[in-house]
């Protein structure tokens, strides 16, 4: 229940599945035909609703799209907060991920609640920039909708010191639990070819390897400026899809600090008319999200109105290739591969 609305049609020899038909489509709501009625500024807070766990990052690549259109250049400063944002939203995103798979795969309660808890130290944190607790709406074209208010950088970083600390217990919880590790080693077993031929991207795609992130490897925004690693698995497996996210949680951590560090003075917007006018041509840029790539692609016929605006949702991709992994498992390790793909279904029916 918490990844959204999903049926999935499952034949079954014994315990053993035989085949699989993922079935989507129950929380669609047009949204790309809603972008084509709405303004550009306006497709902003409508893209929350699509990553709904993660909505910052589905508000960064529509406006980066917008602005590449544009030929914006973005202030130095919003360009740090949006990595701020960004990066403590994948935070939350991958507590969300580690508190709902216990529950999946059934018998850790504590880390449900546990990481929930951080989760809303987070959501907090948002909610003091943005004005909303969840489709926070923060990112304008040419920037963001505000600064932060007064002493909120220095609750960031106290919130990192008291995160790395609750990490470590967290981990020492779930890694070495016997219960956990039968249920998440070799298991769901993938290999770096099979996620590249279904264009799996994300932690998934990390755990089979494959160092491939779009901060590192097509750097967008002012992520060349950090220093951080990619962490990647090796068996492709439950495990290694789950530890991978371990690790990017702390290396957002250590992102988030050299933000604070290096965040300077300035102007937080660029000038942009309420209504823009793009001019003919078309765009696409990309972000890492919490699942994968996020991308988005827009036409523009010189209007106020995009002709077509196309998101690339990560979840979407990925489920698709249930049909193929989940063939051959046992029933009882269903939950817990659905679980490791971690969807919202809201990307995936948008």
């Amino acid at each position: 229940a918490m990844h959204g609305v999903l049926y999935i049609k499952a034949e079954l020899d014994g315990e053993v599945i035989a085949d699989v038909e993922p079935n989507i489509g129950y929380l669609h709501r047009s949204m790309e035909k809603i972008f084509e009625n709405r303004y550009y500024n306006q497709s902003i807070a409508i893209v929350d609703r699509a990553d709904y766990i993660g909505p910052m990052f589905n508000e960064t690549v529509v406006a980066l799209t917008i602005e590449k259109l544009l030929g914006i250049k973005v202030p130095e400063r919003a360009e740090y907060l949006r990595v701020l944002a960004m990066e403590l939203n994948r935070i939350a995103s991958h507590s969300f991920f580690w508190g709902n798979f216990g529950q999946d795969i059934g018998c850790f309660f504590t880390t449900f609640l546990w990481f929930w808890r951080e989760r809303e130290m987070v959501y907090d944190l948002l909610e003091e920039i943005s004005g909303y607790r969840m489709h926070h709406n923060y990112m304008r074209v040419g920037g963001v909708n505000q600064d932060t208010p007064d002493g909120w950088l220095d609750k960031v970083s106290a919130f990192c010191d008291e995160m790395e600390k609750r990490v470590e217990v967290y981990e020492n919880l779930l890694s070495y639990n016997e219960i956990f590790l039968a249920r998440t080693k070799n298991v769901g077993k993938m290999t770096k070819q099979w996620c590249i031929d279904w264009g799996i991207t994300g932690p998934l795609l990390r755990a089979t390897g494959f160092e491939w992130d779009l901060r590192k490897n097509d750097p967008y925004s002012i992520y060349d400026q950090f220093d951080f690693d990619v962490p990647t698995g090796s068996n492709g497996d439950v495990w290694d899809a789950y530890k991978v996210r371990m690790e990017e949680l702390k290396q957002s951590i250590w992102i988030v600090r050299q933000a604070l560090d290096k965040i300077p003075e300035g102007p937080v917007r660029a000038k942009v008319p309420m209504k823009v006018k793009p001019p003919k041509g078309e765009a696409y840029c990309r972000v890492e999200g919490a699942r994968g790539e996020i991308g988005c692609y827009i036409v523009s016929q010189g209007e106020n109105k995009p002709y077509r605006m196309k998101l690339r949702a990560p979840s979407f991709i990925n489920l698709a290739s249930l049909q193929d992994i989940l063939k051959g498992q046992m029933i009882a390790d269903f939950v817990a591969i659905v679980g490791a793909y971690d969807p919202v279904m809201g990307e995936v029916d948008r």
